[in-house]
């Protein structure tokens, strides 16, 4: 009986200090650890999320930049950290790539951290330039399959989501098709206008523009239904190639162990954030589509992800040595 006491008293005060961590967090600034530099769609997300939390929590969200190594350094930083919700890690989906395609990582996508929410997908729109003598994903195909070792495609380097793409592309229908990795979207986008590498699945933000200018000539969206910007450009299934919900992911993560309560707080008010109507709206001016769910959900999510890539890593031996 003395022992049924003890354990009770042991759980009694182990739900209170619980609650309690709730309730006063966070008492001290919190870390955005943004894996990449300044600027891009992932630090902008990150930067209207910390904001956002800094006003609902009333304690300041900071973001800290650490590039490096494709996403590798500032996720490894964060794995490393101490459990406690004062260091959250804002990842794309390098996250579930890296450790399939570098020799090695210095996290663990599933043992290292504790999910808390899907912030965004980001589709992606398969373009050719205008040169390319092909109207649609069919004509495309048979034209490599004509010409092979003609075509090439662009990516912004290897294990991005537009190179997984293209290997995917490449694999489902045995192609002779070459790949070209630029460093960063800028340039890959400008080789495809220049025609150096006339295939590339762009970001919507780059893509659509070029697209309606007639610079670049759209054949089908990754996404599961149209986009709205594009009405007359078939999704990927639709237009028969493989690739549908081939996204990239930002989310929010922290590092595994850290308090569940915590982990909840952080879910239930990024929830509310991504509901609402200006952060919608800047999230679309980004190409970038918002998504929450719960940890659950984004956990779940992750393991799917890793197998669905891995089975196109695997299969197109994708290594960055």
């Amino acid at each position: 009986m003395k022992t049924f006491f003890r354990a009770l008293s042991v759980i009694v005060l182990l739900c209170t200090t619980s609650m309690a961590v709730a309730e006063t967090y966070p008492e001290r600034p919190v870390r955005f650890i943004v894996p990449a530099g300044p600027g891009g769609v992932i630090d902008v997300l990150a930067r209207i999320v910390a904001k956002k939390l800094s006003e609902n929590f009333g304690r300041p969200f900071f973001v800290e930049n650490i590039p490096g190594a494709g996403h590798n350094i500032g996720m490894g930083t964060a794995a490393k950290a101490k459990p406690d919700g004062y260091t959250i890690l804002v990842a794309a989906s390098t996250l579930m790539v890296n450790p399939m395609i570098f020799a090695s990582v210095p996290y663990d996508p599933i043992r290292d951290f504790a999910p808390v929410s899907l912030l965004g997908v980001s589709h992606f729109v398969l373009v050719v330039n205008p040169q390319v003598p092909a109207d649609n994903a069919a004509e495309l195909i048979a034209l490599i399959k004509a010409s092979p070792g003609k075509y090439n495609f662009a990516s912004y380097g290897v294990g991005t989501t537009p190179h997984l793409l293209g290997e995917l592309l490449r694999i489902s229908f045995d192609l002779d098709l070459v790949h070209v990795p630029f460093n960063g979207a800028g340039p890959a986008i400008n080789s495809t206008l220049a025609g150096s590498t006339p295939i590339f699945f762009a970001g919507p933000t780059m893509a659509v523009q070029l697209v309606k200018q007639g610079k670049l000539r759209a054949l089908a969206v990754t996404s599961k239904v149209r986009l709205t910007e594009l009405p007359d450009v078939p999704t990927v299934a639709e237009a028969g190639l493989p690739g549908e919900g081939a996204d990239t992911m930002i989310g929010i993560l922290v590092p595994a162990g850290t308090p569940r309560e915590i982990v909840d707080a952080l879910h239930r008010e990024i929830s509310k954030i991504t509901a609402m109507p200006d952060v919608r709206e800047r999230f679309a001016a980004l190409g970038v589509e918002p998504v929450s769910n719960t940890p659950e959900e984004f956990g779940t999510y992750i393991k799917a992800e890793i197998v669905r890539w891995g089975k196109v890593v695997h299969d197109a031996k994708i290594r960055n040595e």
